[in-house]
């Protein structure tokens, strides 16, 4: 008989504590632990050594005896049934937002993964300290971490130290490659200095109709965007030899440019562009150009379709769901392009 029973139960966590001991039970058959035939302690010596209420314990083994990992012998007690349990991946996917394209990636992965995973969602908001205290209360119970490092203020250093808590072959690093941070065993990224500049260079013929190329590069101190963009425009416009111009939104009072196109981040500031080129009667595609960043099915139809420069977001979550399901390691570049519609 098992003497004790190691469980990793955290007061704080927001895992209901039922699914703490299954997750427990199963890391250590996992680990080799505890093995095939083994009788584990009565739901009342658990009770009484985790000062657990009964009922908890009692829904815990009630849901591993469902998955098949233990089983009842009457008049004797419960006996692990299963040394290899084929139980559901269980994944922590920590978003730094939940915009539409974030929530394709979400889908995306969800739908790869199906029913053989369970899956915790969680927001940090671009806040490191969030980022970290959602980590830190839920180490332990999870198959992978799948992370989107975007911080308003990072620390490479503080950021390694906290990923080292947590087994490299668990942590899938999902659009921001961050240089210094290796601790990982997937990820699918964006480089983001060079696919703006390698999408814009797609785009360079139907650029050379306008005279001066103008980024709309939002100052957002919540969810920042990466200078990265910043450098790959500047990169693509030096090495053009483009007049270009940086500045941080469309407003109302924004004097539009004539052969001009821009490049547009924020969805309002799109917005605010279409309005202010029909109230001055400009056409798109002659009198002014519009290249927008990230593709939406919106934009299919916007004004006879915007063109976008784009990662294919779906294709990041089925990759990040691939890694997961075949349990191996990769290291990929997502797919970036130029999108030719009918607005440049």
């Amino acid at each position: 008989m098992l003497e004790e029973l190691l469980l990793d139960i955290r007061e704080k966590s927001s895992v209901p504590k039922y699914k703490q001991i299954v997750g427990s039970v199963i890391s250590s058959i996992e680990a080799g632990k505890i093995k095939y035939g083994q009788k584990l302690p009565s739901i009342n010596q658990v009770s009484y050594d985790y000062l657990l209420a009964r009922d908890t314990v009692e829904k815990a083994y009630n849901e591993l005896k469902e998955l098949g990992v233990i089983a009842a012998v009457k008049g004797k007690g419960y006996y692990i049934s299963n040394s290899a349990p084929k139980s559901q991946l269980k994944v922590l996917m920590l978003f730094n937002k939940l915009s539409t394209y974030k929530k394709e990636i979400y889908n995306s992965i969800a739908q790869e993964l199906g029913e053989k995973a369970h899956i915790d969602f969680f927001v940090y908001h671009c806040d490191f300290e969030l980022f970290e205290k959602i980590l830190t209360e839920h180490l332990t119970g999870y198959s992978y971490f799948v992370l989107m490092p975007h911080f308003a203020d990072l620390n490479v250093e503080k950021l390694n130290s906290l990923l080292s808590k947590i087994p490299r072959e668990k942590i899938i690093i999902l659009d921001n490659r961050i240089e210094g941070v290796n601790h990982f065993s997937g990820c699918v990224y964006q480089d983001f200095k060079m696919d703006i500049y390698n999408a814009l260079s797609e785009a360079k013929e139907k650029l050379s109709r306008y005279k001066k190329l103008i980024l709309v590069f939002p100052k957002n101190e919540t969810y920042p965007y990466t200078k990265d963009i910043v450098t790959g425009f500047r990169r693509f416009c030096g090495f053009s030899n483009v007049p270009h111009e940086i500045i941080s939104e469309i407003g109302s009072e924004h004097v539009i440019e004539r052969n001009t196109a821009y490049v547009v981040i924020e969805e309002s500031d799109l917005v605010n562009l279409i309005k202010l080129q029909r109230a001055n009667g400009m056409e798109l595609a002659k009198d002014v150009g519009i290249i927008s960043y990230n593709d939406t099915p919106l934009k299919e139809v916007l004004s006879d379709g915007i063109s976008v420069i784009t990662t294919d977001f779906r294709k990041m979550g089925k990759l990040a769901a691939k890694a997961m399901l075949e349990n191996s390691p990769m290291e990929v570049k997502n797919d970036f392009r130029f999108i030719e519609r009918k607005s440049v």
